[in-house]
C-alpha cells in the first residue's frame, strides 16, 4: 500500500561541466497531484525529461511499484503509461485534429471514421469542445493546448507530466483544466504538474516538491505550506513583488503627477494612438477590426485575452512590421501609418515580440551582437566606419548588470542562457530602443518567479520615467498588478477599455471568452 507509484532515487544528470541534476529523490503516489516548483535552469524539465525517456540519467534509478524500469526513450516511457505536454507543443499544424492525436498511435490499415469517433468521444468525456475535423494550424493556442491533452489521454497514460498547462488558458479554461485534473486523478491516474504560478499550485497540489541549482530544495504537504515560503525555496531569499506606485510619473520637465489625475491631468500628452485600426487580408475575416485607444506618457496599457485574438497582429501594427488595412497611428501627434520598421525604431518604439527564438534573438550569436540587433545601422556603434568593438562591449555590460542577467559575459552565445536571462538581454535591448513606447507581447511567459520581478521592475521604471507602455498578458495576476487600465481583446475587437480596479477575475474571463457585457437599464 506504501509503495509509490513511481520513485526517483538519487537522479543526477551532468551536460559536459555543467550539473543540470544531482541526487534527486521523490515519488508520486497513485491518485495524487505532485507539482514541481523552481526557476528557469533549476532542473524541473531535465528531471521530467529523464523520467518521459528523452534524456538518460547518468546515476540513480527509477522505479515503478516498486520494481526498477530502464526508461531509454518516450516509447518505452508510453509503455509504462507516461505521457509529457511540454511547454512548445509537438503538433503538426498541417493535419487535422484527430490526424495529431492517432500519429503514431495506430498501425496498419486505419478506420478513421473509428478513430475520430473514438477522438470525438474521448473530447466529450473530459469535457473539451473541440472541432476534431479541424486543422491544428487553424485552432486558437488554447485549443491546440487541449489537443495536446487528449493526444496522452488516447494512449491511457495513467501518469501525465504537465509543463505550465495553463500558460495560454483563460481563468474559465484554466479552472476547468483544474477540474480536468481532480477528475483524473480520482480514477487512481497522477499528475506531475510544472508549473511557475503559486496559487495553482495551492489550488491542486497534493504535495509539492521544490527544486533550485539543480538540487532538491524542499518535499512538502500541500496543506503545511504557503506561497511566501515555497518563494524562500526556489530562490533562496525573500521576494518582494514589484508594485505599482499609482500617480507619479517622471514626465519631460520634471517630476509631477502622472496619467491618473491631480493637476497635471491637463498636462499629460499622449505617446501613442491607434485610430480604427483595421487589418483584413482578401477574402478573410479582420484579424482586427476597427480598434481605437491611446496611450498616456507614463501609462501602462494592459491588454488581456486569449493568445491567438490579434494581440500579436497588434503590436505588430503599431511596430510597423503588419500593414494596416484602414485607420490612422500616430506616435506623439504625429502620424507614422506609412512609416516602415526602420523608421520606427529610429522614432522611439521598443517591441518585445511574444516568441523570442522566432522573432527576438539569434541563438548562435553573442549578447553583444543580439544587442545591436536591431540599430546595427545606427552609427553609435561605429567610429570612422568601422564597428567600435568596445563601446559595444561596455554597453553590453552595463546591461548584463543592470537587469541582473546571468551569463558569463558580452561575449557568450546567447542560446546557452535559461529563457529568463534570454528574455532580460531582449528587454535591455528593447528599452534603450524605446524613447517613447514600449510594446511588450507576454514578455513574461514560462518565467520563473525571480526573472518575472526583474522584468516586472523594469517595466514600472519605464513606466516611471515617462514612457507610454503596452503590455499584452495571458496572466491576469500581471495585468491587475501592473496596469493602469485594460483593454480586454476578442477575435481582433475591444470588448472594452477599464480603469484599474474596475474588472473582477470572473468579468474579464468572460469578456476574453466573448461575452459581451448587458448595459444596465
Amino acid at each position: 500500500m506504501d509503495t509509490p507509484f513511481f520513485e526517483l532515487k538519487n537522479v543526477s544528470k551532468y551536460f559536459a561541466r555543467v550539473v543540470a541534476n544531482k541526487d534527486i529523490s521523490f515519488s508520486v503516489n497513485r491518485g495524487e497531484v505532485l507539482a514541481l516548483l523552481g526557476e528557469n535552469g533549476a532542473g524541473k524539465s531535465t528531471v521530467m525529461k529523464i523520467l518521459y525517456g528523452l534524456y538518460r540519467a547518468d546515476e540513480g534509478q527509477i522505479l515503478m511499484d516498486g520494481k526498477e524500469q530502464k526508461i531509454t526513450s518516450p516509447k518505452d516511457a508510453m509503455a509504462l503509461g507516461i505521457s509529457m505536454i511540454q511547454q512548445h507543443f509537438s503538433l503538426v499544424p498541417a493535419h487535422t485534429v484527430t490526424e495529431n492525436i492517432i500519429l503514431g498511435n495506430v498501425k496498419g490499415v486505419i478506420d478513421y471514421a473509428q478513430c475520430r469517433k473514438e477522438v470525438e468521444e474521448l473530447s466529450r468525456q473530459y469535457g473539451f469542445d473541440i472541432p476534431v475535423d479541424a486543422k491544428v494550424g487553424d485552432l486558437a493556442v488554447g485549443v491546440q493546448q487541449k489537443v495536446e491533452i487528449l493526444k496522452a489521454l488516447y494512449l491511457k497514460t495513467s501518469l501525465l507530466i504537465m509543463d505550465e498547462p495553463t500558460a495560454v488558458l483563460t481563468p474559465q479554461e484554466a479552472d476547468t483544466l483544474m477540474e480536468f485534473v481532480k477528475e483524473y486523478v480520482s480514477k487512481g491516474n497522477s499528475v506531475i504538474f510544472i508549473t511557475h504560478k503559486m496559487k495553482e499550485v495551492m489550488k491542486v497540489a497534493d504535495r509539492i516538491v521544490v527544486m533550485r541549482g539543480g538540487r532538491l530544495t524542499g518535499d512538502l504537504s500541500a496543506k503545511d505550506t504557503d506561497e511566501v515560503a515555497l518563494a524562500r525555496l526556489m530562490m533562496g531569499k525573500e521576494l518582494t513583488v514589484a508594485k505599482r506606485e499609482r500617480g507619479k510619473v517622471n514626465l519631460p520637465g520634471g517630476q509631477r503627477e502622472g496619467p491618473l489625475g491631480g493637476e497635471a491631468e491637463k498636462e499629460k500628452k499622449v505617446c501613442l494612438e491607434l485610430s480604427s485600426v483595421t487589418v483584413q487580408r482578401k477574402g478573410e475575416t479582420p484579424v482586427l477590426s476597427d480598434l481605437s485607444f491611446q496611450i498616456m506618457e507614463g501609462e501602462i496599457f494592459g491588454v488581456a485575452g486569449v493568445s491567438g485574438n490579434g494581440q500579436e497582429e497588434l503590436c505588430q501594427v503599431i511596430s510597423g512590421a503588419l500593414p494596416i488595412t484602414s485607420g490612422k497611428v500616430f506616435l506623439g501627434g504625429d502620424d507614422i501609418t506609412g512609416t516602415s520598421v526602420r523608421e520606427r525604431i529610429d522614432l522611439g518604439i521598443g517591441y518585445v515580440p511574444v516568441d523570442r527564438y522566432r522573432d527576438a534573438m539569434v541563438g548562435e550569436m553573442t549578447l553583444a551582437e543580439n544587442m545591436m540587433l536591431k540599430t546595427s545601422f545606427d552609427k553609435k556603434w561605429t567610429t570612422h566606419g568601422f564597428l567600435n568593438k568596445k563601446k559595444l562591449q561596455n554597453d553590453t555590460q552595463k546591461a548584463i548588470e543592470e537587469f541582473d542577467i546571468k551569463a558569463p559575459g558580452p561575449d557568450a552565445q546567447i542560446r546557452g542562457l535559461s529563457g529568463g536571462n534570454q528574455q532580460k538581454v531582449i528587454l535591455a535591448r528593447e528599452v534603450g530602443n524605446a524613447g517613447k513606447v514600449l510594446v511588450m507581447d507576454q514578455p513574461t511567459r514560462g518565467l520563473d518567479l525571480g526573472a518575472i520581478n526583474n522584468i516586472h521592475n523594469n517595466i514600472l521604471a519605464e513606466a516611471h520615467n515617462g514612457k507610454g507602455i503596452l503590455l499584452v498578458s495571458t496572466e491576469l495576476s500581471e495585468i491587475f498588478q501592473l496596469c493602469d487600465r485594460i483593454a480586454v481583446i476578442y477575435k481582433g475587437t475591444f470588448m472594452g477599455i477599464y480603469d484599474h480596479g474596475q474588472l473582477s477575475t470572473e468579468r474579464i474571463g468572460l469578456l476574453m471568452a466573448g461575452y459581451k457585457e448587458e448595459k444596465e437599464a
